[in-house]
This record gives structure tokens, sequence and C-alpha cells, in this order.
């Protein structure tokens, strides 16, 4: 991690200086091609992309020529989705090189950034500034425009995803014009959680709060009798709470990790919560794997940005050899959900490295996952095995059915389109907006035509 923030460090010196603007442009680069494969593959290596051309546009004014241009193009961000949300077979461009602005406006409390910066990018530059954002992901290495994009999410009983503080949005949109948006706009809660859908996000404004200060402790042998029965409790125990799962009997493999604001003093952790033990010493959430990648626990503080996600920004994430699915689930049925999950233990045994249950706040953007409720989120970590993964999916899907559970867009899931959609009361308003402002269907493409467009 060190050196991936020194560099940046370095770069961004002079620009703690309030409201000053640094965009820098690199040469842009082609790749055309007429063979699968040149775009590469997503950050699993799970698929590869079906890109006939694959772009990295270094201005804005580049990416609106090459938009009104093409006939069918899609944008890629930082190749953490394991659905094929961002895949096309004609022209991929590429927001990698969108990753220079940061403008902080301390009269307003808010920062823009490229849509191609990545959160562990700029957020040791603006805790150093004086500010935070309210939360993160797991992950620090996705960018921010694709996860706003996609509903992504850390937990908190009282966070909402990482499209809450979108105050404002830019985006290049079919026709090759800019298009600006800001809250209180019309259509802005329809625009903010796009689904790559719109057009190509270039810039995000976001809210930002005083710097904080975070203490992250883990607990282990959590059993499944304590989940349920302290589900509240445990979600409502620190500001952001997390529990890992395997789903299996032995509470061994069961944590929870909890991650505590500093409001003036010092947590000091109980020895027990809920029957799980504190642990003495750093831990992966899957219990024996190497913690190096992991941020610090045991109560050491430090700020937001290196204790709010799970994992460091200079390491491989999560495991790497993997394959992804989450569903949303209205916080109200959050136990009984789990016990559906629970009883197919023996179905997932094979097949799951992990599971982590966490909060989210509900919000108003209409393609959230988290539209309209309070949700807890189911997340699987898988082997990498797409045939028996798929064979899987069904029976969460089935379990959770009941609850109108919503898959995260990002992620593997099997739903019937036409149940999805069902899921989601504003899609109807979101296809009009997107036929507005993309008429032609330019950024259609086999997903998008699946679950949302059609």
């Amino acid at each position: 991690m060190k050196s991936t923030f020194v560099n940046r460090r370095r770069f961004f010196k002079s620009a703690l200086i309030a409201g000053m603007s640094i965009p820098v442009s690199f040469p842009s680069k082609l790749f055309s091609n007429h063979h699968k494969g040149i775009a590469g593959q997503n950050w699993a290596k799970s698929f590869t992309y079906g890109a006939a051309r694959f772009h990295q546009p270094a201005t804005v004014h580049e990416l609106r020529r090459l938009v009104r241009q093409s006939h069918r193009v899609k944008a890629l961000g930082g190749r953490h989705s394991f659905s094929r949300i961002a895949d096309t077979d004609a022209d991929l461009i590429s927001t990698s090189q969108f990753n220079r602005l940061f403008k902080l406006d301390k009269k307003n409390h808010t920062v823009t950034l490229g849509s191609g910066m990545k959160y562990g990018e700029f957020a040791e530059l603006l805790h150093n500034s004086g500010y935070a954002v309210h939360n993160l992901a797991s992950l620090p290495h996705i960018q921010i425009g694709g996860a706003i994009g996609t509903a992504t999410h850390g937990s908190g009983d009282n966070n909402g995803n990482l499209a809450t503080p979108v105050a404002a949005i830019e985006l290049v949109t079919a026709d090759g014009n800019l298009l600006r948006l800001k809250r209180g706009d019309h259509n802005f809660e329809g625009a903010v959680i796009h689904l790559g859908a719109l057009g190509v996000i270039t810039e995000v404004t976001l809210d930002v709060l005083p710097t904080f200060d975070v203490q992250q402790y883990v607990y282990i042998g959590l059993t499944q009798d304590q989940l349920q029965t302290n589900f509240d409790n445990i979600f409502s125990s620190a500001y952001s709470a997390s529990v890992f799962t395997d789903w299996q009997e032995d509470p061994r493999l069961s944590t929870i990790w909890v991650k505590h604001k500093v409001n003036g003093k010092l947590f000091k952790a109980p020895v027990k919560m809920f029957g799980a033990k504190l642990v003495d010493h750093h831990v992966h959430p899957i219990v024996g794997l190497d913690a190096e990648v992991c941020t610090p626990q045991m109560g050491k503080v430090g700020p937001w940005f290196d204790r709010l996600p799970h994992f460091l920004m200079g390491f491989q994430p999560s495991t790497g050899d993997e394959l992804q699915s989450e569903f949303f689930v209205p916080r109200i049925h959050a136990v009984e959900g789990i016990r559906e999950l629970y009883s197919l233990r023996q179905k997932l045994k094979s097949v799951l490295q992990i599971s982590e249950i966490r909060t989210i706040k509900a919000d108003n953007y209409w393609m959230s996952t988290a539209f309209g409720t309070d949700c807890v989120a189911f997340h699987f970590t898988w082997i990498k095995d797409l045939s028996r993964v798929l064979s899987v999916l069904p029976l969460i899907e089935g379990k959770l059915s009941p609850f109108r559970a919503r898959p995260h867009w990002g992620k593997l899931t099997t739903m019937r389109p036409k149940v999805l959609r069902s899921h989601y009361p504003k899609i109807l308003a979101f296809r009009q907006l997107a036929t507005q402002l993309d008429p032609s269907g330019k950024f259609h493409n086999d997903y998008l035509k699946k679950y949302v467009v059609a």
C-alpha cells in the first residue's frame, strides 16, 4: 500500500490548496482489433471482454468524439464487475485516464473528482485536506464512476451506499454532448445510479464531512443462534459492522468485524461480543488466510480510509481467485433471510469461500438496490467454477424470493429478468430517461437489454 500512496502524494502535493483543480492530459490509446479479448479481462479473470475496439481517451474532448462517432459503445471502469454490465462487442472506452481531477470546495463541503479515480487514490489526499467521505466499500480499488453507477456500498445502519453523497455528475451523452446534473435537478435521482445506460461519466461531485478516525475490532466464534437472536444489536453496535460466515455449524469460522468512529475518546472493546471472542491478532475474512492484505485491527486508531475497507489498496483485493454474487433484502426480513440461507448450508459448502452480511440505509435513487427501504446485503464469494456456482444461485434466489431480493448489478445472478425488473418501482421512468438521453440505444448491451431496457 505504501508505494501506491507515496506516488499519489507526490503528484498531488500542491492540491492541498482549497479549490485547486488538477486536470492532467495524457496521450490517448486505441487498441483496434476484430478478435475477442483486445480489452482484456475483469480483475478476477473470470471473463474476457468482447470488444472489437478498446479506447483509452485522455481528455473529455477525445471522449466526446469517440462517443459521437461510435454506433455502439460502453464505458469500462475498474473491472470489478462479475456481470457483463460493462461489456460490448463494439467500442469499449476505458475511463482509467480520468483519474487526475481533484477539486476541493471547502465553502460548499464538496469534492469534485475524475470518474476514473479509485477510492484508494483520492482518500488519503482528502483526509490530509481535513475531509472524508461517509463510507467506503470493502475494496478501495474500485473506481468512483462505476461504483456509484452500480450502487456499490459499505456497511452501517445509518450509511447509505456510495452513491448517496453524490451532489452532481457530469456525463457525455449519446450525441457527444456534455450533461451536468446536480442534486435537485429533474431526473437527478434517476441518473446517479446510471448502470452505464445513460452515457459515460466524466466527473463526480461528492459531499464531504470532517475527517475522522476509526478503530477496528474482530470477534471470532459467532454462532448462528446468536446471529439470528442479536442481529439488530450486532449491526447497531458500531459505525460500520459486518459478519463473515460460511453458513456452516462450526462457529469458529464466523466473525464479526466492527468499526468504531472515534468521537473524542477511544472505544474500549469488550472481551466478548454475543458469545464471540475478541481476536488478539490480525485476521483475514476467510479465517486462516494471510491477514497482511487486510486493514489494521485490534483497535489500532487510524484514518477512515485505512479502516472502513477490509482490504488494503496495495495488495490483491479479496482472494482474487473467485466469483461473486450479492442479494439485497429489506432490513425487516434480515433474520428470516438468514434462516433461509442457513437451511442451504450443505448445498453451499463445496462452492462457497465466504459470505459477508452488511446493512445499508435506504435511498431514493431509482435503480438503487436500497431504493425505498433499509437493506441487509448477503454477499457470496465463490470458488472460481462458474457452472457449479450457477447451479446453486437459483437455490439462493428461490429462498430469498419471498423478500423480493435485488441482486447487485455488478455480480452474478440467474434471476429471471421479469422478476428482477418487478422489484424496481421506477424502472419505467429510468427507461424513459435512457431513451431521452440515448434514443438509438447506443449504450445498450446484452445485459441491459435483458434486465433493464427490454
